[in-house]
């Protein structure tokens, strides 16, 4: 996956701080036994997804994969592997 860039975007950095802010939010409120916070942290985790699908659809998440690039790979991998 390091290879592929996979989730080095704004779309995807954004996305998850914000789920991860409202895990925490989540996770406060279920020691403290506070059922209304808890919610509202998992409110949270859900903007999270919205906001990073948001930004991806805005042209700040990976780009699609061209035809070209896809057969490229093929290729290169199928070489790699004829050498080993």
């Amino acid at each position: 996956m390091a290879g592929s860039a996979h989730g080095h975007t704004p779309a995807a950095w954004t996305g998850v701080i914000i789920s991860f802010i409202g895990f925490c939010i989540a996770g406060v409120f279920m020691v403290a036994a506070n059922i209304p916070g808890f919610w509202a942290g998992i409110g949270v985790v859900v903007l999270g997804g919205v906001v990073g699908g948001a930004m991806k659809i805005a042209g700040l998440g990976m780009p699609k994969e061209s035809q070209a690039v896809a057969s490229a790979r093929e290729s290169a991998t199928a070489a790699i592997r004829s050498r080993a």
